[in-house]
Parts: structure tokens; C-alpha cells; sequence
């Protein structure tokens, strides 16, 4: 059967879409190969991206190490001719995991490509080196006793045309197999202190032995923030080391910070003193000090430091830290006018039903909190500390009644782990699938499980 509508809607999009003058002359450069190489020189750059594009969609090339050497023996031919830098139109080499969103850059190309990397492409007006006829854009990632053959084949190339070609590293990983001492930080240290455009540092799993010289370790790791002119993001998993030189290390910081997390670490009372009185903290977004102990710390504490970003912070990460009703009854009123938070989770605390419906009321008028994470309240825990379903069912109704009378549509999410105080508790952290939700939508309470 013949259907009039389809055929009339084909008609219809031909020619209200047709197709560019940019793209008709790419199709039939790729069908003259002759003529599309002596044309090169003069073809507008608009026409590249796209000429590119169809051209490995047709020959289904994959970048591999044989096709990038050849680009690199090409380019030795071009630095043959000594072209002038002001004349090279080649000026940017990135060998980044960009995909092929990369061509996006390029006004009027709208090919439906997608990408799985969220990495913006290269001004080259503005990362240029004044001295290289080349920069060379490139992802590191350095593994203990393996290094890519590609990559030491292109570092060796590179290291013999420092004088023309500038590389250009924007993200650098280091995998080691074996437990970073703090000796081996302490040794990378200088080179972390010559990093003067660093962004954003990660640091995970760092421990110390008993026969190092931990202070001046320390020190030396902490003095290169001094250097960090641009450093906004700074994340340090486990880093054994900092307790009781937290202050040392915010003395070195240069420059507002954006992200500050601090996990699964022993401090000490003082250090949060410090965090609190730390002028490079007040414009946070996000800052997370899950597993951080704070049961025996006095709660005025935490006020303070939620006092000192409540204008600026987006997402705030209490997870396991040992917090009591005393810390959250303390913080409550700075909490409620965080009203740029949009995340916030204490999963792994021991609290109680009342402070629970505390909470639940204070941030009832935050307009951008989207997310949070509550335990399940300690009175659902027996005197052996073993949890009782029954219990967490009865109080999320009555959870649920204080959301109806606040009439504010929003989810929550109820921990049914263990109790956070058992034994392997980082291993029985909440996943979705094992916590229990509750939403109330204009004006309708719906329960989840």
C-alpha cells in the first residue's frame, strides 16, 4: 500500500532541508582524490572538519600508532622547509581522547557525530607557544613498569624538536601498583611545584611508615601550594599524613578554592579549627569529609566552617563521620540558608528520628536541593545494634506526614544498610538499589521502596 503521507513528508523535508553548498563540494572532493590534493592549498578551512569526517567514516581508518607516525613523519617534511611560524597553518597537534565532537568547534558544521568525552577543544589563539611552529596536546597516564610503546616513541620524537614543538599535557595520571609512601610524594614534590597552571589535583591512598621523616616530608609536599596560582580542585583520599598539618597546608594556598574533599582520614580537632579559619575555603562548591571522624569534636566546629561557604556551596558530603544529633542540631540554622545546595548526604551516621524530621524541616526551602541522602534512623536498630524493617517502614510514614505538611515536592532517600557502627561499614555503604525513597509531587505522596 502505497501511503501518500510518508511520500508527501519526504517531499516536504528535501525541501525545506537540502543540502549546503559545504557539503555537496565535500562529497565530490572525496570522489577526485587527485583533484582534492591539489586543491589543499586553497580550500577555505571551513571544509576540513567535515572533509575529515566523511573521509574516516569511508576508509573506516582507526588511529593507531603506524597512522599517527606517519602524520609525524609528515610533519618532519613541513619543519624541513623551515616555514615561518606566522605561516604555518598547522599550529595544533591534539592527540587527546577529545572524539569526534572535536569538529564542533567549526561554525556551520552541525554532522550528528557523538562523543564519550566531555573535553572542549583547543583555542589555539590563546594556547599557542610564541616559540613553536607546534603544540602537541596530549593525555599522560604513567604506570608502574609499563609505559605505552606509542607514547615513548612519541616522547622521543618530541624531546628531539623541543626547539620547534611545545608539548602541551593538560591531564596527567600516575598508577602505581604498590602503596605510595609519603617519601615518594616528598620526591615528586618539586615537579608538582613547577605545575603553576594546575587546576585540579588528586591525590589518592598516600601512607606513612614508621621510619620516615614525616614532618619534613610534610613540608616539603605542602610548600609547593605556594606555586598553585590556579588551583581550584583539590581532592585527597586517604592522605594519612595531614593529621594535625592541615594548617600548614592551608597557609600555602594561593587562590580560592572551587572543590575541597578530604576522606576516610584521621584529623584531629585543631585541624577543623583550621579548615574553618582558612580564607581560600569561603567561595566553595562542594565539599566532602566523609569518613572523617567528628564524633568527639565539638559541634560549634562545623558551624563555623558551614557559616564560612553557606553563600557558594552546591554539594555537601558528611558520610560517615561518626556525626551525632548534637553536630547536625548545631549546624541546621547555616544549613538552611545554603540556598545554592543542591546535594546533600549524611548516610552513614547514627541519628535519630527527631533530628531527622529536623532536617527534613530546616531544608524544606532550599529551591535547588535535589538530592539527599539521610541513615535510617537509630530507632531502627535493636540493642544488639541488628536492623529491623519493620521499623524503617513505620517511620518513613511518618516522614512522610511531616512532607505533606510542609508541601514542598521533594525525594528523599533513606539508607537500609547496616548499622553505620558494624563492622566493615565502608564495604556496606548504601548503593540505590539498597535504599529505600520517598516523594511527595504536587501535593501527592508517593512511597518507594
Amino acid at each position: 500500500m502505497f501511503c501518500f503521507d510518508s511520500f508527501w513528508s519526504r517531499i516536504r523535508m528535501s525541501v525545506w532541508n537540502p543540502p549546503r553548498l559545504l557539503d555537496l563540494a565535500g562529497k565530490i572532493l572525496l570522489r577526485d582524490e587527485a583533484s582534492a590534493i591539489t586543491a589543499l592549498e586553497y580550500l577555505p578551512a571551513e571544509l576540513f572538519p567535515p572533509l575529515f569526517i566523511l573521509a574516516f567514516y569511508g576508509a573506516s581508518v582507526a588511529l593507531c600508532p603506524p597512522t599517527v607516525q606517519a602524520v609525524l613523519d609528515g610533519l618532519d617534511v613541513l619543519f624541513a622547509q623551515k616555514v615561518h611560524p606566522g605561516r604555518c597553518r598547522l599550529q595544533v597537534l591534539d592527540l587527546r581522547n577529545t572524539g569526534q565532537n572535536f569538529w564542533r568547534m567549526w561554525a556551520g558544521f552541525n554532522a550528528h557525530v557523538y562523543s564519550s568525552s566531555s573535553m572542549a577543544p583547543v583555542d589555539s589563539s590563546r594556547t599557542k607557544h610564541p616559540l613553536a611552529l607546534l603544540d602537541v596536546f596530549l593525555e599522560l597516564c604513567l604506570k608502574e613498569r609499563t609505559l605505552d610503546q606509542f607514547l615513548i616513541y612519541l616522547i622521543r620524537w618530541m624531546e628531539k624538536r623541543n626547539s620547534y614543538v611545545h608539548l602541551c599535557c593538560k591531564r596527567l595520571k600516575i598508577i602505581s601498583i604498590c602503596t605510595w609512601r609519603l617519601s615518594i610524594l616528598a620526591m615528586f614534590a618539586p615537579l608538582l611545584g613547577q605545575m603553576t597552571n594546575l587546576q585540579r589535583l588528586v591525590l589518592s591512598h598516600v601512607h606513612v611508615s614508621t621510619c620516615e621523616e614525616q614532618e619534613q616530608h610534610v613540608l616539603q609536599f605542602t610548600s609547593q601550594f605556594l606555586r598553585l596560582h590556579h588551583l581550584q580542585d583539590l581532592y585527597m583520599e586517604s592522605p594519612f599524613f595531614l593529621k594535625g598539618c592541615l594548617d600548614q597546608m592551608f597557609r600555602c594556598l594561593k587562590t580560592p578554592l572551587d572543590n575541597l574533599i578530604i576522606t576516610h582520614c584521621l584529623l584531629i580537632e585543631s585541624d577543623l579549627t583550621h579548615l574553618s579559619e582558612c580564607l581560600n575555603i569561603s567561595q566553595l562548591k562542594g565539599l566532602d569529609l566523609s569518613g572523617i571522624k567528628l564524633t568527639n569534636f565539638n559541634p560549634q566546629l562545623l558551624q563555623v566552617l558551614l557559616e564560612k561557604v553557606v553563600a557558594t556551596l552546591q554539594e555537601l558530603d558528611l558520610d560517615e563521620c561518626g556525626i551525632m544529633d548534637s553536630h547536625l542540631e548545631a549546624i541546621l540554622p547555616a544549613l538552611s540558608h545554603c540556598f545554592q545546595l543542591s546535594s546533600f548526604s549524611v548516610c552513614g551516621n547514627l541519628l535519630s528520628m527527631v533530628i531527622t524530621e529536623k532536617l527534613l524541616q530546616y531544608t524544606a526551602e532550599l529551591p535547588h536541593l535535589g538530592q539527599e541522602l539521610y541513615p535510617a534512623p537509630q530507632e531502627c536498630y535493636g540493642a544488639q545494634g541488628a536492623f529491623c524493617p519493620r521499623r524503617l517502614t513505620q517511620l518513613q510514614a511518618e516522614l512522610l506526614e511531616i512532607m505533606r505538611d510542609l508541601g514542598q515536592p521533594r525525594t528523599i532517600w533513606i539508607s537500609s544498610s547496616p548499622c553505620p557502627y558494624g563492622p566493615s561499614r565502608r564495604e556496606n555503604r548504601p548503593m540505590v538499589s539498597d535504599i529505600g525513597s520517598m516523594r511527595m509531587r504536587k501535593g501527592e505522596v508517593i512511597q518507594q521502596q
